[in-house]
């Protein structure tokens, strides 16, 4: 292969990351459409990062009934995948974070934690406002948007909120805050308890809440 031809494999295939970064797990024809290639092309792009490690994949999941065939196969970014995307803006931003601490304290890590997640909260309520219909968590999904990749995955004692990538996670690995902020938040929005399982920033594929079902009073006996 010449090296205009691998230059060019190259950018199609940092055109193929950032694609999955901003949107979230895809699928082959996601991806073909939107980057405008053909699915020879996308298979072939597809199958390189793979073997590099970059991506990984699985069953698409399928809530409700499922349709005929086999499910499709999402691409989403591995932890190694992932590390291209940290490292020189992380470590300004760790740092200057640090002077913030150190010239107002503590609690000016906490205020830039909520700040951080008041565009989130903003969303929801948007979302509440037009669609008073849907579900608390269905309206956080949303609110959450392609930056971090969200899904929402029904277990027995309630639903799992997975983040698929987190923006700021290598500067949550050091500064807990910004994890434990966001928690608080989804509990205020959601009006439950909630637990964090898995964090990205702890070295986690995916960031996962678990939000329990409602707890029904039981009938008071007379």
């Amino acid at each position: 292969m010449s090296a205009a031809m691998q230059e060019t494999d190259n950018s199609t295939r940092e055109r193929v990351v950032r694609s999955i970064l901003g949107h979230g797990p895809s699928t082959a024809r996601e991806l073909a459409e939107r980057l405008n290639l053909t699915p020879a092309a996308i298979r072939r792009h597809l199958s390189a990062l793979l073997e590099e490690g970059t991506l990984g994949s699985r069953e698409q999941r399928v809530y409700g009934a499922r349709g005929r065939g086999r499910p499709s196969k999402v691409f989403f970014l591995t932890d190694a995948g992932r590390s291209e995307f940290h490292q020189a803006y992380d470590e300004l931003a760790i740092v200057a974070i640090r002077r913030l601490i150190e010239a107002a304290g503590p609690q000016a890590m906490v205020d830039l934690a909520s700040e951080r997640v008041d565009e989130i909260e903003s969303r929801f309520n948007e979302l509440r406002e037009a669609h008073p219909e849907r579900t608390p968590i269905e309206l956080l999904t949303e609110a959450l948007g392609a930056t971090y990749a969200p899904s929402v995955k029904p277990v027995r004692s309630g639903d799992q909120l997975c983040q698929h990538h987190c923006p700021v996670a290598h500067v949550a690995a050091e500064f807990p805050q910004l994890c434990e902020v966001e928690t608080q938040l989804f509990s205020r929005l959601l009006g439950s308890h909630v637990q964090r399982l898995a964090t990205i920033a702890h070295g986690d594929g995916v960031c996962t809440t678990h939000v329990p079902n409602p707890v029904i009073p039981s009938k008071i006996r007379k």
